[in-house]
């Protein structure tokens, strides 16, 4: 070989080898709105170009060290841009949603700031693992984005003036059910979402479509990961611990992710005024399993396992309420314990046949298991004292003077056996890119083995209370009392009931350009039939049809969207709401009925460079057949009669996006108003009538020291009503708790921060994530009342509300690491 054609060679190859090195590459796997793998999808920047296989999985090389504008398309689905700059051989994964209604910037925490013309509100699941809470889940920041809750320990919430039991929450499609014996929220144990395998967190407040089920407030609708790779979590802290891990098969049919957790909530417990022997445990094993074999078929396995073991002694409590000129302490000596345990058992197994590219049917079959106890005896004896206000005094703050003596008896051998069961078909279709039609078919079968024996017995110095229902004169001690001593409340009810419901749904949308803008439209119709029967009872079936329409015009100008829904929303009843106060089961019980008016404004704009959002909505719901009830802590009790007409109205207004550079914050108001008519009564406020909210949902990080971020979360609502005792007349007792305000801080050390400035070598580098969290709960010590004791003084003859504070100000640290 000639010198100058040595040279032209090593010339050559020392061109190819920095060409080399400049460039990095782009992979991942596509995938559509239902988590299902997008095959023939083009990537492409500049001129080049690569197709996802039947997988979906692509690889892109791309320049290095400069910004790059790839574009995603399918003919099935709407385009995606995202921009990406790597580092010279750096491999970054992107793993994009594609579907009709979405375009994404970036990955999921950019989506949040697009209109879409759903009504739906994302989260990015990170930003759910991150925020501080004593429920540290998906739950808790859906107090930030228009649900509302007023218990510090309870994952339960109430969504513009519906209660607990008016929510629909599903994972993969697939409805989830909760714990019917709960009363506490520090009884709940984990929330069913584990937020370690969620992928994607959709949430509508209202308006929803025909396709989900028949509830009247709202739906939760939770994606977990399909994975592409092997990983894992972990996460510690005071409060207990999880793990989690992921993995994929070779040859990429197989793939799983399923999660352990634990929690402890002592620390939470020990913050109270009420001294216990108490140590709450709960733990939970989760999996998801899919299984792609090629071809035309997917399925998909989901299982959990819970167990919640809720052992209570109370010693002793005070409180201290009244003036400053009169302070007054409630002292409580208790003796007795509590014993609750709640196992539950869930499968489902799901399974996708893709008949071609415009054709999709699902066949979904569950069940679902629970057995629960609760088992009380608790006699609490309690004094009424004036409490020394003398600062000077050596016994200030303490009770100088017992002025009035009573106890309490509490007393339950409650069991409940529950099994539901599911099967469904779903299909949907589309045709020209422009309709879409959609239908479904759903068998459920319930069957209920419950056990009510309930009693409490009052005595206030020393002469038993008569229950408020009995009408018997008493003026003791002036004249002797001959009448019958009886349990101040008393609930004894044995219940086997069997539930068969047949529920069908057929959903027609549809998207034409209108002069300047487009136009979203999707109209439905569902229909519910079920039947109730049991030992002893009567067999009564009934049958509901609900129409509902959302039309949705975004202009093509401004990132700016006009929403519309409408509809009628029936919720046919559950076990509990066919329950009435003394436990007995109506078969009676009618749907409630819901008609819903949802106008909304979604705006996308830009503010220092930076993408923001503004949502705002107003709402009206007309509410027929209702079945009123009363709220003791999250547990509630209907009257199962249907006497009551009610409404709801008000305004949430959303602002999120980038306040800080590279990280989303939320701002949220709401104003509401709620009221029943029992009976042609009159309209009283509704359990759930909090009239005004804010919340803050905010990240930010340390300037000087970026590897320090910060989430805070911090909520202010108005009182509830339910400052009465729960066995009183609603139209005598209209007083409210006080106003309900939390902030909870998080302060993390993200050791991985930099990662992609460290050699392949160090061992950071195995982390995807490696942080260390300092957490403050309820910064400002704010006393917040759940519910009132009611304790009655012979002496004054007055009866006196007693708030029930819950948690104070609690620390936690918190270590959470991802491979």
């Amino acid at each position: 070989m000639s010198l100058s054609n040595y040279f032209i060679g090593l010339l050559f190859l020392a061109v190819t080898t920095v060409s080399m090195a400049q460039t990095g590459k782009i992979t991942g796997v596509v995938l559509d709105e239902n988590n299902k793998p997008i095959e023939g999808a083009n990537i492409s920047y500049d001129m080049i170009s690569v197709t996802s296989d039947a997988n979906g999985f692509y690889v892109l090389e791309i320049p290095a060290d400069r910004k790059i504008t790839v574009r995603f398309k399918h003919v099935a689905f709407k385009s995606i841009t995202a921009n990406f700059q790597v580092k010279p051989q750096e491999i970054l994964e992107f793993n994009p949603v594609m579907d009709s209604e979405q375009e994404q910037l970036e990955g999921v925490v950019i989506t949040g700031v697009r209109p879409r013309a759903r009504g739906i509100i994302s989260v990015d699941p990170q930003v759910v693992r991150r925020i501080p809470g004593l429920n540290a889940g998906v739950e808790n920041v859906l107090k930030i984005l228009g649900a509302s809750s007023n218990s510090d320990m309870s994952s339960q919430y109430s969504v513009r003036g519906g209660n607990y039991d008016e929510n629909l929450v599903y994972v993969n499609e697939i409805e989830v059910y909760r714990p019917f014996l709960i009363r506490s929220g520090q009884q709940e144990g984990l929330s069913f979402v584990n937020s370690d395998l969620t992928q994607k967190i959709d949430f509508f407040a209202g308006g929803f479509e025909a396709k989900y089920g028949d509830k009247m407030s709202s739906v939760l609708d939770i994606t977990y990961r399909n994975p592409e790779k092997f990983g894992a979590s972990m996460e510690a802290s005071f409060l207990g611990g999880a793990v989690s891990a992921e993995g994929v098969s070779k040859d990429k049919k197989w793939s799983a992710i399923g999660g352990l957790r634990y929690r402890d909530n002592s620390l939470l417990v020990n913050s109270q005024e009420t001294q216990t022997n108490f140590r709450p445990r709960f733990m939970d094993a989760q999996v998801n399993i899919n299984f792609m074999p090629g071809g035309k078929w997917n399925h998909n396995f989901l299982g959990n396992a819970s167990y919640n073991r809720y052992n209570y002694q109370p010693l002793t409590r005070q409180t201290n309420f009244g003036t400053l000129d009169e302070p007054i302490a409630l002292q409580i000596f208790y003796e007795g314990q509590e014993d609750d345990r709640y196992q539950t058992l869930f499968g489902a197994f799901k399974s996708v046949y893709q008949a071609n590219e415009n054709t999709t049917y699902k066949i979904i079959a569950s069940a679902f298991h629970t057995q629960e106890q609760e088992y009380f005896d608790i006699d609490a004896s309690y004094f009424l004292g004036e409490v020394d206000a003398n600062i000077g005094s050596e016994t200030f703050g303490n009770v100088t003077f017992n002025r009035a003596i009573g106890s309490q008896l509490n007393h339950a051998r409650n069991n409940l056996d529950a099994l539901i069961m599911n099967f469904e078909i779903k299909g949907s279709h589309n045709e020209n890119r422009k309709h879409r039609f959609d239908w479904g078919a759903k068998f459920t079968h319930e069957n209920f083995r419950d056990r009510l024996v309930e009693w409490e017995v009052i005595d206030s110095a020393g002469f038993s209370i008569n229950p408020p229902v009995v009408d018997i004169p008493n003026d003791q001690p002036y004249n002797p009392y001959v009448g019958p001593l009886v349990p101040f409340q008393n609930v004894r009810a044995t219940n086997f009931v069997d539930i068969n419901r047949l529920s069908a749904f057929a959903q027609w949308n549809t998207r034409t350009r209108v002069r300047r803008g487009m136009l979203y439209a999707t109209a439905g119709v569902r229909a519910h039939n079920w039947t109730v029967s049991g030992r002893g009872l009567e067999t009564v079936t009934q049958t509901v049809f609900s129409p509902r329409v959302q039309l949705a015009y975004k202009l093509d100008s401004k990132d700016m969207l006009f929403r519309f829904s409408t509809g009628f929303y029936y919720q046919p009843p559950f076990y509990r709401e066919l329950r009435d106060m003394s436990g007995v089961v109506q078969p009676r019980v009618k749907a409630q009925q819901s008609l819903h008016f949802v106008l909304a404004n979604d705006y996308g704009f830009t503010m220092w460079n930076r993408p923001f959002k503004l949502v705002s909505e107003l709402y009206y719901k007309a509410m027929d057949d209702v079945n009123t009830y009363t709220l003791e802590n999250v547990r509630i009790r209907y009257r199962a009669n249907n006497d009551a007409v009610a409404y709801a109205y008000g305004l949430d207004v959303r602002l999120n996006g980038e306040f800080v550079k590279g990280t989303e914050s939320w701002f949220t108001f709401g104003y509401m108003k709620t009221e029943e008519n029992q009976n042609n009564r009159g309209y009283i406020a509704r359990p759930t009538d909090q009239r005004l909210k804010f919340g803050i949902l905010f990240q930010d990080y340390m300037p000087n020291i970026p590897n320090v971020k910060i989430y805070m979360n911090i909520v202010y609502n108005t009182g509830l009503p339910g400052g009465s005792p729960s066995y009183a007349d609603a139209y005598v007792y209209q007083t409210r708790l006080r106003d309900y305000r939390r902030a909870d801080v998080g302060f993390f050390y993200v050791f991985t921060e930099r990662n992609a400035q460290r050699p392949a070598s160090h061992w950071l580098r195995k982390f995807q994530d490696l942080s260390l969290g300092f957490e403050v709960f309820n910064m400002f010590n704010n006393q917040n009342a759940i519910t009132n004791t009611w304790v009655r003084d012979a002496y004054t003859k007055n009866q006196y509300g007693i708030p029930n504070f819950m948690t104070t100000r609690v620390f936690n640290l918190r270590l959470t690491a991802r491979l």
